[in-house]
């Protein structure tokens, strides 16, 4: 293949293809259909499950699923760009559809056998997940016994399968997180327990799993190292770039840009108020104040995306050279990930005060999407701290302390 053939093929993957430009399309077209089905999302405590076939349509699960099974193996940057518009109307929804699609792509990372069991009668089937380290395994001929119970499943009311974590011990250590892996089961092996009741993002479904010595062969298990290697079992057959990535730089992007697509709406929502709110002698339009956070917001925004987006471009630079992604590039790009978080929180905080007291009433979009990006943050991999301290430590001479990257 010519350099020239090489770039036209990348590009048929990439953002401002034809085909990402119909995703990128239809999420927009969607926008106004996931604001009415907002509340009704809400009360139900999951995505209704006509948004769910409205995503089936859209092709949107199928945006990082590998090409044998009919997906479109796009780059990352696509994906998230679309869930980055489905947040500017529902949170909850597009956060549903980043940790469920996104297990489209890491099935693609097991042993080819685990995505025939999933996939072999149904290439539409989802899978959910709770990646804590929380079960207890046993080793046993051909597999493993695996027990638990697992909180945070968001989706998993839509999905048939799901993926655990937890760690396999051996004599020598117990419970070393360098012998964690995924767990793929089905929906026969375990039972989803029903106590979501939170005060953000309400609508993910997000409930406990509970597995009682449930049977998980070999080859329905992940290896974190495999991933953190970028070597994984799946690679033998799924040999585009796109899985040559490591998993945690892919998954966690599904929990950070839920969150900064939310504050992208809440800006447009802010502006709104900002238009019409008299709360004094200067009306809200005219106040320099409220004019300076609006550029700010709206600045933090784009450079968010910017580095997210440019992160991507460099780890697949990097996979479709056939080169090792540079350890201490991982760790910086893992921590610009955590603090998209921190710093959505810290810019809805400021617009919600911003809009004064109508902000705190029932039906105030702002608050609304406050109250989920405040939510956001309860996942491990939106907590920054850790990956500063691993960030600065390496900076300052020592060894990286991650295999999550």
């Amino acid at each position: 293949m010519t350099a020239h053939e090489e770039i036209k093929a990348m590009n048929e993957y990439s953002m401002g293809s034809p085909r990402a430009e119909q995703l990128l399309q239809a999420a927009r077209d969607l926008q106004p259909v996931l604001r009415e089905r907002a509340e009704l999302c809400k009360q139900l405590r999951r995505v209704p499950d006509e948004t769910f076939a409205d995503f089936q349509a859209a092709g949107f699960f199928k945006v990082l699923q590998a090409e044998q099974y009919g997906g479109y193996a796009m780059d990352p940057q696509v994906f998230y760009a679309v869930g980055l518009e489905l947040a500017k109307a529902c949170m909850s929804s597009a956060w549903v559809l980043g940790v469920v699609a996104v297990h489209n792509w890491q099935l693609a990372l097991f042993d080819d056998q685990a995505a025939q069991d999933v996939w072999g009668d149904d290439p539409t089937t989802l899978l959910s997940s709770s990646y804590a380290p929380v079960g207890k395994v046993k080793l046993v001929e051909g597999g493993f016994r695996l027990s638990g119970r697992w909180s945070f499943s968001s989706g998993s009311e839509h999905c048939k399968w799901v993926f655990l974590g937890a760690v396999v011990p051996t004599e020598e250590a117990p419970f070393d997180m360098a012998n964690y892996r995924t767990f793929l089961l089905p929906i026969e092996d375990y039972e989803i327990v029903d106590n979501w009741d939170v005060v953000g993002l309400q609508g993910t479904g997000s409930h406990d799993i509970v597995v009682e010595d449930a049977f998980v062969p070999e080859y329905r298990t992940h290896k974190v190292i495999d991933a953190f290697n970028c070597d994984n079992p799946g690679n033998a057959v799924n040999t585009a770039p796109l899985f040559r990535i490591p998993f945690m730089q892919v998954f966690v992007r599904a929990v950070c840009t839920a969150s900064l697509g939310a504050l992208e709406g809440s800006l447009d929502a802010y502006v709104e108020v900002a238009k019409t709110r008299v709360a004094g002698p200067v009306p809200m339009r005219d106040d320099p104040n409220a004019k300076m956070l609006a550029a700010e917001v709206k600045a933090e925004i784009e450079q968010m995306k910017l580095v997210m987006y440019r992160n991507f471009d460099n780890m697949l630079d990097c996979a479709r050279a056939g080169e090792p992604i540079p350890i201490e590039d991982r760790i910086r790009y893992r921590y610009d990930s955590a603090i998209v978080a921190d710093r959505c929180l810290e810019l809805s905080g400021r617009m919600l005060k911003a809009v004064g007291s109508g902000g705190i009433r029932n039906g105030s979009e702002v608050l609304a999407r406050h109250l989920d990006i405040l939510a956001s943050q309860a996942h491990v991999a939106n907590h920054s701290t850790p990956f500063a301290v691993n960030m600065g430590g390496v900076l300052l001479g020592q060894d990286n302390a991650d295999f999550g990257l």
